[in-house]
């Protein structure tokens, strides 16, 4: 462990990582010294609204959750070490009692974020690191009756250069809540990042209750760094199944591109893993909603969680 000024540093066979706390989350995730972040990883809130969403209105009703996801306000954070909870931060001049041979068996670091809505609520994302380099990561929304309904709650990582596919354990194809009885359970691979060719952009690509997903990259940002095989990124289920989505843009930049050919160059890695997700509808694109089973009350906590870097 390296207590810094402004970072966390934890260092092990295979991993290194750096959490910040001026950004609000872990700014660094080396696993066998590639890199697997591009930004700090964040909550998320928005998924790119579909025509069915336009029809009946929700973009309209929701719309403030689409500046709370472009924009986290850390307010908060807490580290536990072993057994022993900071009081405040190991920032400087606290830092001065630790050298570079600091160990420890699990680190627990949480970032409160105040959530831009109005009302404001609060979400937590909470890290859980053993000696192993496993992360357990868990986020949690503190739900508030006066803000209306999420179109997604999740996490979102991106990733610094384009994956070249993805095998996961869960139903087959695209699958949303109110899109899953055609999903047949099994393991499946997906080449690339397949972007569907909607006349307009709109949301797409979730994958429903999943117990693995691996990522792989075979390209960095590092000049230096030859890659000439791909290299994984494990993400397993913890308590219960996951959701993801695995593209190479954010939800803002589907939403933004009226037609495909605005969408801006693939660059990167979208991940988001969703505790909740709005279904899409589908009865008719000219003003039915998306039936009552199928939405997020954004009056009731929600809770998730998955691990990172999972063992095989």
């Amino acid at each position: 462990m390296i207590y810094g000024d402004g970072t966390l540093g934890l260092d092990g066979d295979g991993f290194d990582y750096i959490f910040s706390y001026e950004k609000g989350g872990l700014e660094s995730l080396k696993i066998d010294n590639k890199e697997w972040l591009y930004r700090v990883p964040t909550p998320t809130f928005w998924r790119a609204t579909t025509d069915n969403d336009r029809g009946s209105g929700f973009n309209l009703k929701a719309a403030q959750w689409l500046g709370a996801d472009q924009f986290a306000k850390c307010v908060g954070i807490q580290l536990t070490v072993d057994q022993h909870h900071f009081a405040e931060l190991p920032v400087a001049p606290i830092t001065n009692q630790f050298d570079d041979q600091q160990t420890a068996s699990q680190v627990e670091i949480t970032y409160t974020f105040a959530i831009l809505t109005v009302p404001s609520t609060k979400v937590t994302v909470t890290y859980l690191i053993d000696d192993q380099g496993q992360i357990k990561v868990t986020g949690h929304y503190y739900g508030h009756s006066d803000l209306p309904e999420l179109p997604v709650f999740g996490i979102r990582m991106i990733m610094p250069t384009k994956a070249t596919g993805f095998d996961y354990q869960g139903l087959s194809g695209e699958t949303y809540p109110d899109r899953m009885a055609g999903g047949k359970p099994g393991q499946y691979h997906v080449d690339g990042l397949p972007v569907t060719k909607y006349l307009v952009p709109q949301e797409m690509g979730m994958h429903m209750r999943n117990q693995y997903l691996v990522i792989h990259r075979n390209s960095t940002q590092n000049n230096a760094d030859q890659v000439n095989t791909n290299f994984d990124l494990r993400i397993a289920a913890d308590q219960q199944p996951f959701n993801f989505s695995c593209l190479p843009y954010t939800a803002e930049e589907l939403e933004n591109a009226t037609h495909i050919e605005e969408l801006p160059l693939a660059r990167r890695t979208v991940l988001v893993v969703a505790g909740a997700v709005r279904g899409v509808g589908g009865i008719d694109s000219w003003g039915s909603d998306v039936e009552p089973a199928y939405h997020i009350d954004s009056a009731q906590d929600i809770e998730f969680s998955f691990i990172l870097n999972a063992h095989k």
